[in-house]
């Protein structure tokens, strides 16, 4: 009999470093998760703090080794995107390892004044002020960098948002710029509708920036939606960024650095795909060639990654409710939870995650689809991105002999689901066809490397929807 294992092992290179399987039960760096399942139930949030720092220090690594290999000049810094996932405990995670932040709402920037009054963030700590700025962002802005926040940088993102740091900045202030990237080919417009576009940059320094003793520019920054991938779109775009940084830094000469936004993707497979080396170093090669050719010097670079830095630390466990077969050859395995409110990017963006039973390994596998509690016909999720199938253990085990389903219930994981998730889906609050939101339970390690686990919020209960909804 084919079991699960052998699917699962004939299909990848299985183990791996993150992933292995012991008394026919799923392992994720090393945790016991069916231990976890037995103490608190499903559907389980997790989060793995180790992996936050562990993706943090890979990076750094990767451009040390890219910076030595290429010879290049300038220096790396790291900052962490607050808005893939703005829990405290991401946060002091992120933080113990020497990084900046980088905000996009004015919401920010109470987090970034907490945290400094628990001694987290001095007042040193590049803060990068992304985002198009309403009214109140600015004022936060601005009060930070006249609180002695001395490197919170405003990205100028439209021309006329200067005009409000004219007016009520009173200390001298570093400011950055974006511009304003083509987007790839398919999108259904051709120039995002964020930063300066490229034609402007030069002259707004010259006629707002450059005669005003406040402001300093020292930073120009790119963003690609798409994310850092080997595509003639992506080295297209990043000359272009570089070819105008180096006409920019002919007139500026106090701009030393650009800004790679767009971060690095996270593996949605357990199969390695990307080839992170390869492009640090061929991305620096790049600015490294074009800044030769132009005749300035190598800029400092930035990067900014936030589900790269938090996506991996994530996963959520529900149990196989039960099973539906609903023509000769579509059968259904139903969770005890949903996809639309738990893990939305799998409706809305067609998102795949590395997903893998917990138990039940030894079992034969049938291919299948997953299905939501919602009463949503879109609640579903069948196609895994290696294969475009979705494969799990029987739930009835084939052998007389063999435990029934009922005795051991079956569970499956999605992992690698840290970022934006819990924002998209709106953390406790109302949730499709009041589904609740689940357990989440935070895991660490002791200095022994003794497993910690505490949990962050119990599931949700039906009196905080009442309360929300004004029936009590």
């Amino acid at each position: 009999m084919d079991t699960y294992h052998d699917l699962i092992s004939q299909t990848f290179d299985f183990p791996t470093a993150d992933f292995t399987v012991q008394d026919h039960e799923l392992r994720f760096h090393d945790i016991d998760l069916m231990g976890l399942v037995k103490k608190y139930g499903t559907p389980l949030r997790l989060t793995y703090l180790p992996k936050i720092s562990s993706q943090i220090q890979r990076a750094k690594q990767w451009f040390a080794e890219g910076i030595a290999k290429t010879g290049y000049t300038g220096t790396y810094s790291y900052a962490y995107c607050t808005k893939s996932s703005h829990f405290r405990f991401v946060l002091e995670e992120a933080l113990k390892n020497d990084i900046h932040l980088e905000t996009s709402s004015w919401f920010d920037i109470s987090i970034i004044r907490n945290l400094h009054a628990q001694g987290k963030v001095d007042k040193q700590k590049h803060i990068i002020c992304n985002g198009f700025k309403p009214e109140a962002y600015k004022k936060e802005i601005a009060d930070l960098i006249n609180d002695g926040f001395v490197n919170c940088m405003p990205i100028i993102d439209a021309p006329n948002e200067i005009d409000y740091y004219h007016d009520h900045v009173r200390e001298n202030v570093n400011m950055g710029m974006r511009l304003a990237s083509d987007e790839e080919p398919r999108f259904q417009f051709y120039t995002s509708r964020l930063g300066i576009r490229y034609a402007d940059a030069i002259p707004l320094y010259e006629k707002r920036i450059k005669d005003d003793p406040r402001f300093t520019l020292t930073m120009l920054h790119y963003f690609i939606n798409t994310g850092i991938k080997d595509t003639s779109y992506y080295w297209s775009e990043l000359s272009r960024f570089v070819h105008k940084y180096c006409e920019l830094r002919k007139v500026c000469p106090t701009l030393t650095t650009i800004d790679i936004g767009g971060g690095f993707p996270i593996q949605t497979s357990i199969q390695p795909e990307y080839d992170y080396p390869y492009m640090v170093a061929e991305i620096l090669r790049t600015i490294q060639r074009i800044c030769a050719e132009e005749g300035v010097p190598e800029p400092n670079v930035f990067t900014e990654f936030g589900i790269f830095t938090v996506g991996e630390s994530g996963a959520i466990i529900y149990s196989i409710l039960d099973e539906k077969l609903q023509n000769d050859k579509e059968l259904w395995y139903m969770i005890d939870g949903s996809f639309i409110t738990n893990l939305p990017d799998t409706w809305a963006l067609n998102q795949r995650f590395i997903m893998l039973a917990v138990n039940g390994w030894d079992r034969g596998y049938k291919r299948l689809q997953l299905g939501g509690l919602t009463c949503d016909s879109q609640d579903y999720y069948n196609a895994e991105k290696h294969i475009y199938q979705v494969f799990l253990p029987e739930r009835n085990p084939r052998s007389a002999s063999a435990k029934p389903a009922d005795a051991q219930p079956l569970y499956v994981g999605f992992f690698h689901t840290g970022a934006y998730q819990e924002s998209l889906s709106g953390y406790g609050g109302i949730k499709h066809c009041l589904i609740p939101a689940p357990q989440h339970v935070i895991l660490d390690r002791a200095e022994d490397g003794t497993l910690i686990d505490t949990v962050f919020a119990p599931q949700q209960e039906a009196a905080s929807m009442m309360r929300i909804l004004g029936y009590e």
